[in-house]
């Protein structure tokens, strides 16, 4: 061989050992490979936990082959964890050199931390009455021995119902609570209802739920008084917010018993008999138990990221993997009584004497746990969750927790979600009573410029049903934008915590671009976008808020909104979000204030046409979840209260009806005549409130304009105002029921034979004129620009338009004055309250 030919050969060598060297950094895992492999494609690992080790191993060893990034890719299939993985300080990458777990090409491999039942077979037996075969018993999995416990069940994919008191989606209502025994009163009029240990309650309270367990029931005739275990049975009764709510008006906290074989008696229902080591279920039409693919969570967590103040886990990625099937047993262990956003309480009690050295008039004190989630992450920086799909949870979906900066999370997929699809931040240490302000001395601790952006998140909250799409805490620079949010229990995205106007670590949040529909499906005192507590430079604009379904166990069915500013919040400006009414509520918010500005359906259409997921991961479309057969809140819609009397208790009037949320109230008041205007649900609940509280007075109602002109639907070279001033007016019809007809259907054909009347309007810059009547009485609304005058604005509708003159003539036929106006008087000017 000559020397030519051996230096060729020479350097093709050198060549491919450097091909190789680059290709190396690739470590594969697949179901069929084997933790004795090498991790090649060719020969793959088994587990990801022992691909991760190689991927430390290389690192350690500072191999020339990471020199571009680790990449660790993960075939097509199912891995079932026996232990979380764990990605430590050792595993960091750099930005030039990340580790990357990833899904391989056109796969989608799923960590998961359930266990499949099988064997399932008939009984033999009847239970609960039900025929032989109805109900379906597996053996139930043990580990060392000791039956695997679980508080959910999943059946190709779709959630069981563990065996409740009532059927579908029906709940019962407390009959009393009792702090002193800690103990509660309940209907019990169904005797096939047996108390068994393990047996829990489920029990709404305004904004948040408790599962409690139950120690006893003593049944007496119809009804029974339920205890409960300890530590949560204090803790229930001791606590002052949210406590079980009381009502006459709307009904005492609603509630279920569950886990109790006794109860097993619909379908869909599953039962776990620790006792006897089995597992019931009772199959849904088209359910086939000997073919199903039934799963129960065993893991926590399935992957915890863990570093410390000092060495971090830096620059890792998790990209195309799917986190499936979490467990959380706390409730069945300790029970489970949140204070808000499922962060539970450890100790809660109200004070005898209020005030604390931050707020001198707080009434009670709380200290409060963080719940598991799937994925845990502390102490982090520079991660990349990306094209993830984290389903079917017990809990929270991620959790960004402490320490952790710097991270985007961005077009997954969080569906089929217990608690909170997302969790950032602090919401106080278990040391720290929950309403002090969050200062550290030490920044790196504070969760700080985190990106969610581009995720739908969907079917949520669907365990603790005062979980939410997204929960931020303690947090600063954080970022959420363009996500999509529905089917959520509670609200969609709230922001804060400590309900304090104190400055604290807070600050330079976003709230971005997001769609928020289909929430609220189980709790009232809601919003598409809550905040708390002060947090200076921050922002809610360009969010799509719509669509809110109506619970029925709320115990204020009016308490829903938009948009919610509460305790202590200050520092925002919050712009430009396009809701269909204005249903807002700014809640004993700070000193300092915020801004809010066009915050209605009037903003421009990009708003909504631009809100939610971006290219290019609007594939997560499809994935939405919008339940067809719940119920939505109807819209509020423009309403006038008249009460006619004397002496009118304004204070009272106002007392009376604030419960009712009515949108926009104002009071107007001539002489003996006082009207309530805004926009409000069930008017006949309002009237009948008031007429309890004032029998004296005669109160009408006048809803559903006979005559509704509308700035933005007939001035398309306008756009409305953001803020509106209300001019009201009152006067009669003339008693001939002939005339009276003639003025309606004038008024009815008014925009297509009268257009220049409209064509008026606009050129005076009207937003609204309703025309309401009852009976023969005429109540007229104009609304105009905030700030602007009638006087000078009226003149504009007749000029170059004399034919509104003729119309302005036209009416005076039809119409007089009401009772107690001078002759010639006509229309009455209200005076605003």
């Amino acid at each position: 061989m000559n020397f030519n030919a051996l230096s060729k050969i020479v350097i093709a060598f050198f060549m491919m050992c450097a091909t190789f060297s680059v290709n190396a950094a690739e470590i594969w895992v697949s179901i069929k490979g084997n933790d004795g492999n090498s991790g090649t494609k060719e020969s793959p690992f088994a587990t990801v936990h022992m691909a991760l080790r190689e991927a430390r191993e290389l690192r350690r060893l500072k191999d020339p082959s990471i020199k571009n990034g680790i990449h660790i890719i993960v075939m097509n299939g199912t891995y079932n964890l026996n232990q979380p993985l764990f990605v430590r300080p050792e595993d960091s990458g750099t930005p030039e050199s990340p580790t990357t777990i990833e899904a391989d090409a056109n796969a989608k491999p799923i960590l998961s931390g359930g266990l499949d039942i099988k064997n399932w077979k008939k009984t033999t037996t009847a239970i609960n009455g039900l025929k032989q075969g109805i109900v379906w018993v597996a053996d139930a999995p043990k580990i060392a021995d000791e039956i695997i416990n679980y508080r959910q069940l999943w059946v190709n994919g779709m959630k069981a119902v563990r065996a409740k008191s009532t059927a579908g989606n029906l709940m019962d209502r407390i009959l009393s609570w009792d702090k002193e025994t800690e103990s509660c009163w309940i209907p019990y009029k169904d005797k096939s209802v047996k108390f068994e240990q393990g047996m829990e309650m489920f029990i709404i309270q305004w904004w948040a739920i408790a599962n409690l367990r139950i120690k006893n029931i003593e049944v007496k005739k119809d009804s029974a008084r339920v205890s409960f275990e300890q530590p949560e049975s204090r803790i229930q009764s001791e606590h002052p917010w949210p406590a079980p709510w009381i009502s006459k008006n709307n009904g005492n906290s609603a509630f279920y018993l569950n886990n109790g074989i006794s109860m097993l008696n619909e379908a869909g229902e599953w039962y776990l008999d620790k006792k006897n080591a089995k597992i019931y279920y009772i199959p849904r039409v088209g359910e086939n138990l000997a073919t199903a693919k039934v799963t129960v969570p065993v893991l926590e967590n399935l992957v915890k990221v863990e570093g410390t103040l000092d060495s971090p886990v830096h620059h890792f990625q998790f990209k195309g993997i799917s986190f499936e099937y979490s467990n959380w047993l706390r409730p069945s262990q300790q029970g489970h009584v949140p204070l808000q956003a499922g962060m539970y309480l450890l100790d809660a009690y109200k004070l005898k004497e209020p005030g604390t050295p931050n707020q001198a008039s707080l009434e009670n004190q709380a200290w409060v746990g963080r719940p598991r989630a799937a994925v845990e992450v502390n102490y982090a920086n520079n991660l990349v969750f990306e094209g993830c799909r984290f389903e079917h949870m017990s809990s929270t979906g991620l959790d960004l927790n402490k320490g952790t900066n710097h991270n985007t999370v961005q077009g997954n997929l969080f569906k089929d979600i217990g608690g909170n699809g997302i969790s950032l931040g602090v919401f106080s240490e278990e040391a720290f009573e929950a309403h002090l302000p969050y200062s550290v001395k030490d920044e790196r601790v504070v969760c700080s410029d985190e990106l969610i952006a581009d995720n739908l998140i969907t079917n949520v909250a669907n365990e603790d049903w005062g979980c939410l799409g997204i929960a931020a805490g303690f947090v600063k620079n954080l970022t959420i934008e363009h996500n999509e949010i529905s089917d959520a229990a509670y609200s969609g995205i709230s922001m804060g915590w400590g309900w304090t106007h104190t400055e604290n670590v807070m600050q330079n949040n976003a709230i971005l671009a997001n769609k928020i529909h289909h929430y609220a499906k189980h709790l009232h005192d809601v919003a598409g976008v809550y905040t708390l507590s002060s947090q200076p430079n921050s922002r809610i604009e360009e969010n799509y808020i719509d669509k809110v379904y109506y619970s029925p166990y709320a115990h204020d069915p009016f308490l829903w909104l938009y948009l919610y500013t509460d305790e202590g919040t200050q520092h925002f400006t919050v712009k430009n979000n396009w809701i269909p009414i204005q249903k807002t509520l700014k809640n004993n918010n700070g000193p300092e204030g915020n801004i809010w500005q066009d915050n209605n359906q009037f903003v421009s259409t990009s708003i909504k046409d631009n809100a939610g997921i971006r290219a290019p991961y609007a594939s997560l479309k499809k994935a939405v979840v919008i339940d067809a057969t719940w119920g939505l809140q109807e819209m509020p819609q423009s309403v006038a209260i008249e009460l006619v009397g004397k002496d009118f208790d304004i204070q009272k009037i106002k007392s009376t009806i604030k419960g009712f949320r009515i949108v926009g109230e104002e009071l107007y008041q001539w002489e003996k005549h006082l009207v309530i205007y805004g926009l409000m649900n069930q008017p006949e609940r309002v009237k009948r409130k008031l007429a309890l509280a004032f029998p004296a007075l005669e109160i009408k109602i006048y809803e559903k304009p006979i005559y509704n002109f509308q700035n933005f639907e007939r001035c398309r070279a306008s756009k409305p105002a953001s803020e509106w001033d209300n001019i009201v007016l009152t006067a009669n019809l003339v008693e001939d029921p002939k005339m009276q007809q003639e003025y309606l259907d004038y008024h009815t054909t008014q925009f297509e034979k009268w257009p220049e009347i409209a064509k008026g309007f606009c050129n005076a810059d009207f937003q609204q004129l309703q025309v309401f009547k009852n009976g023969r009485q005429l109540m007229l609304i104009i609304s105009i620009p905030k700030g602007e005058n009638l006087d000078k604005l009226n003149p504009k509708t007749t000029e170059n338009n004399p034919r509104v003159d003729d119309w302005n003539a036209l009416m005076k036929k039809y119409q007089t004055g009401i009772e107690g106006t001078k002759p010639g008087e006509t229309w009455m000017f209200l005076k605003k309250i």
